[in-house]
């Protein structure tokens, strides 16, 4: 099947019970076992079925699967949000003294979680000078456990050369984790060329109406876990939060999402509450078509803001002069999703005023919904962060990140026009 046709019926045919088909929503914290040996089979397990919401629950299930076909995975684990499915990816695979190795462009609060909560754990964080493979592969040691990187940056907008990683992260014997929420399957799907590790907030694009949040993360399967005993030993020794089971024996290409879900996920929590996992899959159902919509937008809003006599810099790699356009043409087939970025030549003051003066642009700091959106990252998203940590994330003072919604794009332009007037 097509993306368009994953998306609608991957994973579920109807309900059983009643012929439904409208994914069910399982609101449920428990279910029954046929019979105590059912029950240690499932804790065991030996067998698949359902034991607490916590870990899993049938309508997660259906949206764990949709996303891992669409993304060219073997398996997938939905939790509460995209954050959680980025700790809980690197969780799964460190420990105190481990490192990872990130691009500096990153969404604000990945840089968060990067630069101060990891490493109160241990783990610390080595961001490169830029997001070159060659400055990833300068970093890595021993003690590297994954490289980590946004397909498309957020909100620098930059497009990491995927390729190129995977074969740096890959000749240390390491896997790639990349976050593609803002690229989407629909554009870019990072297995193709080499990722292990997928993650997504599918609060942004995949749900697409800023109703529910969400996270998941995608396992490819193909990451030789088993070839590098040391380096990996939560996967290849006997686990001592799950009854000892060897994840790499008893689950071999998906040993990585198993213990994702039976360690970190059902030790601190972090599940999809069902109903939020029902809205997203009404989102995914329409997501190859909105992406159609989003990015023929986005790049008549780039065209427009470059050729606006007001406008000192438009950052968008689906323009031809963009630095990454050709990385845009290779990866997404020149539609680099519908974030951009541009700054006005009055600065920061007249940033403000272009900003206060939106209508239909809602100013908020979510990303890919239906309606469009601004931002600005400087006083928002990475406000944490000081000047210099900014400028090195693609941040400048004057920048404003538009999310480019699905609306006529007459009264998209319109818009811009009036607040650019003000």
């Amino acid at each position: 099947m097509k993306d368009a046709t994953i998306a609608l019926h991957h994973g579920f045919k109807s309900d059983p019970t009643t012929k439904a088909v409208a994914v069910p929503i399982y609101q449920n914290v428990a279910f029954e076992f046929d019979n105590a040996q059912h029950g240690a089979d499932l804790f065991n397990l030996d067998v698949p079925g359902n034991i607490y919401t916590r870990i899993m629950n049938p309508t997660n299930d259906v949206l764990e699967q949709r996303l891992a076909a669409l993304e060219g995975g073997i398996a997938g684990l939905a939790v509460s949000a995209g954050s959680a499915a980025i700790h809980y990816a690197i969780q799964a695979l460190t420990r105190a003294g481990d490192n990872i190795v990130s691009t500096p462009q990153l969404y604000g609060g990945t840089y968060t979680l990067f630069a101060h909560l990891l490493p109160s754990f241990g783990v610390e964080v080595r961001f490169a000078r830029d997001d070159s493979a060659e400055a990833i592969a300068e970093l890595i040691d021993e003690n590297t456990k994954l490289v980590y990187c946004e397909s498309i940056g957020n909100p620098a907008g930059n497009i990491v050369d995927l390729q190129r990683f995977a074969e740096v992260a890959h000749a240390r014997g390491v896997p790639l984790m990349v976050d593609n929420t803002v690229a989407t399957p629909i554009l870019c799907k990072p297995i193709q060329f080499g990722a292990d590790i997928v993650v997504h907030s599918v609060t942004k694009y995949v749900g697409g109406h800023g109703n529910a949040l969400g996270g998941v993360i995608v396992d490819a399967g193909t990451f030789p876990w088993a070839d590098y005993p040391e380096k990996f030993p939560g996967l290849n020794t006997p686990e001592a939060a799950y009854h000892g089971v060897v994840y790499t024996e008893k689950f071999g290409p998906a040993a990585f999402i198993a213990r994702a879900r039976t360690v970190p996920l059902r030790n601190t929590g972090a599940a999809l509450a069902p109903m939020n996992a029902f809205l997203l899959l009404q989102g995914l159902e329409t997501l190859a078509l909105r992406m159609e919509r989003h990015t023929d937008n986005a790049i008549k809003v780039a065209q427009f803001l470059k050729a606006h006599e007001q406008v000192a810099w438009v950052s968008y790699a689906g323009l031809p002069d963009h630095p990454h356009h050709e990385l845009a043409l290779k990866y997404m087939k020149g539609k680099p999703s519908a974030i951009l970025s541009f700054g006005l030549k009055g600065g920061y003051e007249a940033g403000v005023r272009f900003y206060d003066a939106l209508q239909i642009f809602k100013r908020l700091v979510n990303i890919g919904d239906a309606k469009s959106l601004a931002c600005h990252p400087a006083s928002t998203t990475h406000r944490q962060m000081n000047a210099a940590e900014q400028a090195k994330a693609g941040v400048k003072p004057e920048m404003i990140r538009l999310s480019v919604g699905i609306e006529a794009i007459e009264d998209i332009l319109e818009d811009l026009q009036q607040a650019l007037r003000a």
